[in-house]
Protein backbone atom coordinates (compact mmCIF):
# COMPACT_ATOMS: atom_id res chain seq x y z
CA UNK A 1 0.00 0.00 0.00
CA UNK A 2 1.09 3.49 -0.38
CA UNK A 3 0.02 6.28 1.11
CA UNK A 4 -2.56 9.13 -0.26
CA UNK A 5 -1.28 11.70 -2.39
CA UNK A 6 -2.46 14.77 0.19
CA UNK A 7 -1.07 12.58 2.71
CA UNK A 8 2.28 12.40 0.84
CA UNK A 9 2.30 15.91 0.99
CA UNK A 10 1.31 16.68 4.37
CA UNK A 11 3.67 13.82 5.92
CA UNK A 12 7.73 13.32 5.54
CA UNK A 13 8.69 10.03 4.37
CA UNK A 14 10.39 9.57 7.72
CA UNK A 15 7.28 9.72 9.57
CA UNK A 16 6.59 6.28 11.17
CA UNK A 17 3.24 5.03 9.85
CA UNK A 18 4.23 6.07 6.21
CA UNK A 19 7.16 4.19 6.12
CA UNK A 20 5.58 1.34 7.87
CA UNK A 21 3.24 1.58 4.12
CA UNK A 22 6.17 1.96 2.17
CA UNK A 23 8.03 -0.56 3.57
CA UNK A 24 6.74 -3.75 1.81
CA UNK A 25 7.52 -1.63 -1.25
CA UNK A 26 11.07 -1.63 -0.38
CA UNK A 27 12.13 -4.48 0.65
CA UNK A 28 10.20 -5.66 -2.58
CA UNK A 29 13.31 -3.88 -4.34
CA UNK A 30 15.73 -5.27 -1.88
CA UNK A 31 14.56 -8.33 -2.93
CA UNK A 32 14.70 -7.56 -6.72
CA UNK A 33 18.33 -5.68 -6.36
CA UNK A 34 19.67 -9.11 -4.58
CA UNK A 35 18.39 -11.45 -7.44
CA UNK A 36 19.84 -9.08 -10.32
CA UNK A 37 22.88 -9.46 -8.13
CA UNK A 38 22.66 -13.36 -8.21
CA UNK A 39 22.03 -13.63 -11.87
CA UNK A 40 25.40 -11.19 -13.23
CA UNK A 41 27.29 -13.18 -10.65
CA UNK A 42 26.67 -16.38 -12.22
CA UNK A 43 27.15 -15.09 -15.78
CA UNK A 44 30.55 -13.98 -14.79
CA UNK A 45 29.96 -10.59 -14.95
CA UNK A 46 31.70 -8.03 -12.46
CA UNK A 47 30.09 -5.41 -10.42
CA UNK A 48 31.60 -2.24 -10.73
CA UNK A 49 31.39 0.89 -8.49
CA UNK A 50 32.28 4.20 -11.23
CA UNK A 51 32.80 7.84 -10.14
CA UNK A 52 29.83 9.78 -10.01
CA UNK A 53 31.91 13.22 -10.88
CA UNK A 54 33.20 13.40 -14.61
CA UNK A 55 34.20 16.10 -16.97
CA UNK A 56 31.10 15.59 -19.18
CA UNK A 57 28.42 14.38 -17.77
CA UNK A 58 26.97 13.35 -21.46
CA UNK A 59 26.73 14.74 -24.72
CA UNK A 60 23.01 14.13 -25.46
CA UNK A 61 21.28 17.47 -26.14
CA UNK A 62 17.78 16.86 -24.08
CA UNK A 63 19.87 15.43 -21.08
CA UNK A 64 20.23 18.19 -18.39
CA UNK A 65 22.95 17.90 -15.83
CA UNK A 66 24.36 18.86 -11.94
CA UNK A 67 27.37 20.95 -12.48
CA UNK A 68 29.78 21.01 -9.21
CA UNK A 69 33.52 21.87 -9.02
CA UNK A 70 36.31 20.68 -6.98
CA UNK A 71 38.53 23.26 -5.11
CA UNK A 72 42.29 22.15 -4.99
CA UNK A 73 44.37 22.74 -1.83
CA UNK A 74 45.64 26.30 -3.32
CA UNK A 75 41.78 27.39 -3.82
CA UNK A 76 42.35 26.77 -7.74
CA UNK A 77 38.72 25.55 -9.20
CA UNK A 78 37.67 23.04 -11.49
CA UNK A 79 34.16 22.29 -13.12
CA UNK A 80 32.66 18.60 -12.56
CA UNK A 81 29.25 17.35 -13.48
CA UNK A 82 27.29 14.55 -11.88
CA UNK A 83 26.77 12.00 -14.15
CA UNK A 84 24.01 11.42 -16.14
CA UNK A 85 25.06 7.91 -16.68
CA UNK A 86 27.88 6.12 -16.24
CA UNK A 87 28.70 5.42 -19.92
CA UNK A 88 31.37 6.91 -20.38
CA UNK A 89 33.44 5.33 -17.38
CA UNK A 90 32.15 2.18 -18.15
CA UNK A 91 33.39 2.27 -21.45
CA UNK A 92 36.77 3.21 -20.55
CA UNK A 93 36.70 0.15 -18.32
CA UNK A 94 36.22 -2.28 -22.03
CA UNK A 95 38.75 -0.52 -23.47
CA UNK A 96 40.52 -1.83 -20.31
CA UNK A 97 40.08 -5.53 -20.98
CA UNK A 98 36.90 -6.08 -19.05
CA UNK A 99 34.66 -8.45 -20.91
CA UNK A 100 31.55 -8.06 -18.99
CA UNK A 101 30.29 -5.83 -16.18
CA UNK A 102 27.71 -4.36 -14.50
CA UNK A 103 26.83 -1.14 -12.40
CA UNK A 104 23.79 -0.25 -9.87
CA UNK A 105 24.60 3.28 -9.65
CA UNK A 106 23.13 6.91 -8.57
CA UNK A 107 22.68 9.45 -11.74
CA UNK A 108 21.32 12.49 -11.54
CA UNK A 109 19.29 14.41 -14.25
CA UNK A 110 17.89 17.92 -14.30
CA UNK A 111 14.57 19.63 -15.48
CA UNK A 112 13.18 15.84 -14.47
CA UNK A 113 10.69 15.49 -11.67
CA UNK A 114 7.42 13.57 -11.81
CA UNK A 115 5.46 9.93 -11.71
CA UNK A 116 8.25 8.95 -13.59
CA UNK A 117 10.83 11.07 -12.96
CA UNK A 118 13.62 12.01 -10.03
CA UNK A 119 16.21 14.38 -10.25
CA UNK A 120 18.53 11.58 -8.57
CA UNK A 121 17.86 7.95 -9.53
CA UNK A 122 19.11 4.16 -9.63
CA UNK A 123 20.70 3.39 -13.05
CA UNK A 124 21.72 -0.48 -13.67
CA UNK A 125 23.92 -0.29 -16.99
CA UNK A 126 25.55 -3.38 -18.07
CA UNK A 127 27.98 -4.27 -21.34
CA UNK A 128 28.69 -7.80 -23.24
CA UNK A 129 32.15 -7.21 -25.09
CA UNK A 130 31.99 -9.27 -27.98
CA UNK A 131 27.89 -10.16 -28.08
CA UNK A 132 25.65 -8.46 -29.98
CA UNK A 133 22.88 -6.28 -29.09
CA UNK A 134 20.09 -8.49 -29.26
CA UNK A 135 21.56 -10.57 -26.28
CA UNK A 136 20.33 -7.28 -24.43
CA UNK A 137 16.72 -8.03 -24.76
CA UNK A 138 16.70 -11.42 -23.99
CA UNK A 139 18.54 -10.23 -20.85
CA UNK A 140 15.88 -7.43 -20.10
CA UNK A 141 13.41 -9.81 -20.70
CA UNK A 142 14.80 -12.50 -18.13
CA UNK A 143 14.87 -9.12 -15.23
CA UNK A 144 11.00 -8.13 -15.80
CA UNK A 145 10.25 -11.64 -14.93
CA UNK A 146 12.73 -12.01 -12.34
CA UNK A 147 11.61 -8.77 -10.62
CA UNK A 148 8.00 -9.99 -11.09
CA UNK A 149 8.72 -13.25 -9.17
CA UNK A 150 10.98 -11.15 -6.37
CA UNK A 151 7.83 -8.71 -5.78
CA UNK A 152 4.94 -12.09 -5.48
CA UNK A 153 3.49 -11.08 -8.90
CA UNK A 154 2.81 -12.10 -11.98
CA UNK A 155 1.75 -9.05 -13.86
CA UNK A 156 3.45 -5.59 -14.02
CA UNK A 157 0.95 -2.95 -13.71
CA UNK A 158 1.48 0.93 -14.20
CA UNK A 159 -1.25 3.61 -14.26
CA UNK A 160 -4.08 0.63 -15.08
CA UNK A 161 -2.13 -0.64 -17.53
CA UNK A 162 -0.77 -4.40 -16.86
CA UNK A 163 1.94 -6.04 -18.62
CA UNK A 164 2.55 -10.05 -18.52
CA UNK A 165 6.54 -10.35 -18.43
CA UNK A 166 6.31 -14.38 -18.96
CA UNK A 167 4.90 -13.76 -22.37
CA UNK A 168 7.27 -13.76 -25.32
CA UNK A 169 8.53 -10.16 -26.76
CA UNK A 170 6.98 -8.03 -29.03
CA UNK A 171 9.95 -6.93 -31.60
CA UNK A 172 8.73 -4.01 -33.26
CA UNK A 173 11.05 -1.61 -35.53
CA UNK A 174 10.35 2.16 -34.95
CA UNK A 175 9.70 2.48 -38.86
CA UNK A 176 6.56 0.13 -38.09
CA UNK A 177 5.40 1.20 -35.02
CA UNK A 178 4.87 4.81 -36.48
CA UNK A 179 2.82 3.06 -39.75
CA UNK A 180 0.57 1.14 -37.48
CA UNK A 181 -0.27 3.33 -34.34
CA UNK A 182 0.10 6.77 -36.50
CA UNK A 183 -0.04 6.19 -40.22
CA UNK A 184 3.39 7.79 -40.86
CA UNK A 185 6.09 6.60 -43.33
CA UNK A 186 8.88 7.17 -41.11
CA UNK A 187 11.25 5.84 -43.19
CA UNK A 188 10.14 8.43 -46.16
CA UNK A 189 11.61 11.42 -44.41
CA UNK A 190 15.04 9.73 -43.79
CA UNK A 191 17.87 9.93 -46.80
CA UNK A 192 19.71 7.05 -48.05
CA UNK A 193 23.24 8.59 -45.98
CA UNK A 194 21.05 9.57 -42.86
CA UNK A 195 20.33 12.75 -43.06
CA UNK A 196 16.43 13.70 -42.17
CA UNK A 197 13.87 15.52 -43.92
CA UNK A 198 11.86 17.99 -41.78
CA UNK A 199 9.50 19.09 -44.70
CA UNK A 200 8.27 15.53 -45.25
CA UNK A 201 7.87 14.57 -41.91
CA UNK A 202 6.12 17.70 -41.40
CA UNK A 203 3.33 17.11 -43.80
CA UNK A 204 2.88 13.43 -42.51
CA UNK A 205 2.76 15.03 -38.40
CA UNK A 206 0.27 18.06 -39.90
CA UNK A 207 -2.06 15.34 -41.76
CA UNK A 208 -2.71 13.23 -38.70
CA UNK A 209 -3.44 16.63 -36.38
CA UNK A 210 -0.29 17.21 -34.03
CA UNK A 211 0.84 20.47 -33.30
CA UNK A 212 3.90 21.78 -35.24
CA UNK A 213 5.97 24.64 -33.99
CA UNK A 214 7.62 26.92 -36.14
CA UNK A 215 11.25 26.80 -35.00
CA UNK A 216 10.45 22.15 -34.72
CA UNK A 217 13.01 20.02 -36.05
CA UNK A 218 12.99 16.91 -37.29
CA UNK A 219 14.03 15.02 -33.93
CA UNK A 220 11.13 17.13 -32.24
CA UNK A 221 8.27 16.26 -34.49
CA UNK A 222 9.36 12.75 -33.64
CA UNK A 223 9.44 12.71 -30.39
CA UNK A 224 6.35 14.25 -30.38
CA UNK A 225 4.74 11.93 -32.52
CA UNK A 226 6.58 9.08 -30.30
CA UNK A 227 4.81 10.38 -26.97
CA UNK A 228 1.59 10.99 -28.28
CA UNK A 229 0.93 8.50 -30.51
CA UNK A 230 3.39 5.38 -30.13
CA UNK A 231 4.45 4.94 -26.44
CA UNK A 232 1.26 4.23 -24.93
CA UNK A 233 0.54 1.03 -27.09
CA UNK A 234 3.73 -0.01 -25.91
CA UNK A 235 4.03 -3.12 -23.84
CA UNK A 236 0.77 -3.67 -23.12
CA UNK A 237 -0.44 -7.31 -22.18
CA UNK A 238 3.64 -8.41 -23.24
CA UNK A 239 6.65 -6.43 -23.12
CA UNK A 240 7.93 -4.73 -26.53
CA UNK A 241 11.01 -4.39 -27.70
CA UNK A 242 11.56 -1.18 -29.93
CA UNK A 243 14.15 -1.45 -32.10
CA UNK A 244 15.68 0.07 -35.16
CA UNK A 245 16.50 3.79 -34.25
CA UNK A 246 16.40 6.54 -36.93
CA UNK A 247 20.65 6.55 -37.27
CA UNK A 248 19.90 10.44 -36.18
CA UNK A 249 18.38 9.60 -33.20
CA UNK A 250 21.06 7.09 -31.76
CA UNK A 251 24.25 9.07 -31.02
CA UNK A 252 25.86 6.50 -29.42
CA UNK A 253 24.86 2.98 -31.58
CA UNK A 254 26.41 1.69 -34.69
CA UNK A 255 24.31 1.95 -37.95
CA UNK A 256 22.56 -1.62 -38.82
CA UNK A 257 24.79 -3.45 -40.99
CA UNK A 258 21.63 -3.96 -43.60
CA UNK A 259 20.36 0.02 -43.61
CA UNK A 260 22.38 2.57 -42.65
CA UNK A 261 19.33 5.33 -42.38
CA UNK A 262 19.41 3.34 -38.74
CA UNK A 263 20.62 1.85 -36.10
CA UNK A 264 21.58 -0.71 -33.49
CA UNK A 265 19.30 0.91 -30.74
CA UNK A 266 16.59 -0.10 -28.64
CA UNK A 267 13.91 0.92 -25.78
CA UNK A 268 12.26 -1.43 -23.49
CA UNK A 269 8.64 -0.48 -22.79
CA UNK A 270 5.83 -2.30 -20.48
CA UNK A 271 2.81 -1.04 -19.26
CA UNK A 272 3.43 2.02 -21.86
CA UNK A 273 6.22 2.84 -19.55
CA UNK A 274 10.32 3.07 -20.71
CA UNK A 275 12.31 1.38 -19.08
CA UNK A 276 15.64 0.53 -20.75
CA UNK A 277 17.93 1.68 -23.61
CA UNK A 278 20.33 -0.37 -25.24
CA UNK A 279 22.73 -0.44 -28.20
CA UNK A 280 25.61 -1.76 -30.45
CA UNK A 281 27.88 0.50 -29.21
CA UNK A 282 29.60 2.64 -31.91
CA UNK A 283 33.44 3.00 -31.53
CA UNK A 284 34.33 5.01 -33.89
CA UNK A 285 35.71 8.01 -32.51
CA UNK A 286 36.11 10.17 -35.44
CA UNK A 287 32.37 9.46 -35.70
CA UNK A 288 31.81 9.78 -32.36
CA UNK A 289 33.05 13.23 -32.12
CA UNK A 290 31.07 14.36 -35.09
CA UNK A 291 28.05 13.06 -33.36
CA UNK A 292 28.76 14.75 -30.09
CA UNK A 293 29.37 17.62 -31.47
CA UNK A 294 25.64 17.98 -33.55
CA UNK A 295 24.65 17.24 -30.37
CA UNK A 296 25.81 20.40 -28.28
CA UNK A 297 25.41 22.72 -31.31
CA UNK A 298 21.81 21.82 -30.81
CA UNK A 299 22.00 22.47 -26.75
CA UNK A 300 23.21 25.34 -27.66
CA UNK A 301 20.27 26.12 -29.84
CA UNK A 302 17.71 25.04 -27.90
CA UNK A 303 19.24 25.98 -23.80
CA UNK A 304 22.10 28.60 -24.29
CA UNK A 305 24.81 25.98 -23.28
CA UNK A 306 26.81 22.75 -24.25
CA UNK A 307 28.93 20.41 -22.10
CA UNK A 308 32.49 19.70 -22.97
CA UNK A 309 33.87 16.49 -24.47
CA UNK A 310 35.45 14.11 -22.39
CA UNK A 311 38.23 13.37 -24.65
CA UNK A 312 39.76 10.57 -22.46
CA UNK A 313 36.82 8.46 -23.44
CA UNK A 314 37.07 9.51 -27.31
CA UNK A 315 40.80 7.81 -27.02
CA UNK A 316 39.43 4.95 -25.37
CA UNK A 317 37.34 4.00 -27.85
CA UNK A 318 40.25 3.14 -30.33
CA UNK A 319 41.16 0.59 -27.80
CA UNK A 320 37.21 -0.52 -27.12
CA UNK A 321 36.25 -3.60 -28.18
CA UNK A 322 32.93 -4.21 -30.56
CA UNK A 323 30.25 -4.32 -27.58
CA UNK A 324 26.96 -3.77 -26.84
CA UNK A 325 25.31 -2.12 -23.97
CA UNK A 326 22.44 -1.14 -22.22
CA UNK A 327 20.47 1.28 -19.25
CA UNK A 328 17.54 0.43 -17.55
CA UNK A 329 15.79 2.40 -14.93
CA UNK A 330 15.78 0.33 -11.67
CA UNK A 331 13.32 2.52 -9.90
CA UNK A 332 10.99 2.00 -12.78
CA UNK A 333 11.47 -1.57 -12.58
CA UNK A 334 10.29 -1.54 -9.04
CA UNK A 335 7.65 0.52 -9.46
CA UNK A 336 5.94 -2.03 -12.17
CA UNK A 337 6.99 -4.88 -10.09
CA UNK A 338 4.99 -3.52 -6.98
CA UNK A 339 2.44 -1.88 -8.95
CA UNK A 340 3.48 1.85 -7.32
CA UNK A 341 2.13 4.96 -8.54
CA UNK A 342 5.01 7.57 -8.01
CA UNK A 343 8.65 6.69 -8.42
CA UNK A 344 9.45 8.10 -4.86
CA UNK A 345 6.98 5.30 -3.30
CA UNK A 346 10.33 2.69 -4.47
CA UNK A 347 13.17 5.06 -3.58
CA UNK A 348 14.21 4.35 0.17
CA UNK A 349 14.71 8.60 0.69
CA UNK A 350 13.41 10.46 -1.57
CA UNK A 351 15.27 13.76 -2.96
CA UNK A 352 13.46 16.46 -0.89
Amino acid sequence: MTAPADQRQETPWWDRTRHADRRPILMARNRIIAQLRAWFAERDFIEIDPAAMQISPGNEAHLHAFATEAIGMDGTRRPYYLHTSPEFAMKKLLAAGEPRIAAFTHVWRNRERGALHSPEFTMLEWYRAGEPYEVLMEDCAAFLRLAATAAGTTRLRYNGRHCDPFLPVERLCVAEAFTRYAGIDLLATIRADASTDLDALARQVERIGIRRASDDTWSDLLSRVLVARIEPNLGLERMTVLDRYPAAEAALARPSADDPRVAERFELYACGVELANGFGELTNPVEQRRRFLLEMDEKQRVYGERYPLDEDFLAALTHMPAASGIALGLDRLVMLATSAPRIDDVIWTPVA
